[in-house]
Formats: C-alpha cells, structure tokens, sequence
C-alpha cells in the first residue's frame, strides 16, 4: 500500500478546491456524481478520512468511521434511485483493479443493465 497523497483530486474536493455536484454529505462521507459516467447512473461516495483504498479503510477506519461510510452508500443510492431496479457497487484496489484515485471509493453504477460483472479477456 502506498502512503496517502494528499493531493489526490477527491482530497482536494474534500477541502473545496475542485466543485463537485454533491449529492449527499454526512460527517463520514461525500457524495457526489461522476464527471465520466458509465451508466445513467453513476455516483461516487467517499470517505472524509484519509485512506488509500479498501484495505487501508478496513485496517485503520474506526467503527464510527465504517459505519457512517456504509450507511452514506445506501443513503446515496436510495436518493439517485439504483434502488428502484438494482445497482453494482465497485470499489477498486490498487493497479491491477485499475484504482485510478489514491483515496478509497466506491462507485454506484444503475440505471441500466450493466452485463457480467468481469470481460472474460
């Protein structure tokens, strides 16, 4: 795992020096939609911690910390309606998961169907 950078742009949202279109914010989390969707749907939610990715939120996040975090991604994708006819969470971790944000995420997908979940290539 590599050390946070805080000049990563999802920190650099989290202070307020790059505008998101916010769709939720909590203590824990931010919400926001996508500026390159992949479907009609498409949010990102992200803690106001500052981890790398999955397995440094589940090592060092508190259990205030991973609890707000999961209830903001339900909360998120009730308010933009994936509930209504289903939805893919992604998190990516690290190179070979194609993780292109060095602050953990975790993307909301719907909208549409959304095929297998991996190209068989």
């Amino acid at each position: 795992m590599s050390a946070y950078d805080n000049n990563n742009i999802f920190a650099k949202i989290l202070l307020g020096e790059i505008p998101c279109k916010k769709i939720y914010e909590s203590d824990f989390a931010l919400a926001f939609h996508d500026i390159h969707p992949q479907a009609p749907i498409h949010a990102l939610v992200i803690p106001k911690g500052k981890f790398v990715d999955f397995a440094d939120f589940s090592k060092r996040a508190t259990e205030a910390e991973a609890a707000g975090f999961t209830k903001a991604v339900g909360i998120v994708a009730e308010t933009v309606g994936a509930h209504h006819q289903g939805y893919r969470l992604i998190s990516n971790c690290g190179a070979n998961a194609h993780q292109e944000v060095p602050h953990y995420h975790v993307h909301i997908l719907a909208g549409r169907p959304l095929g297998p979940m991996l190209n068989k290539a």
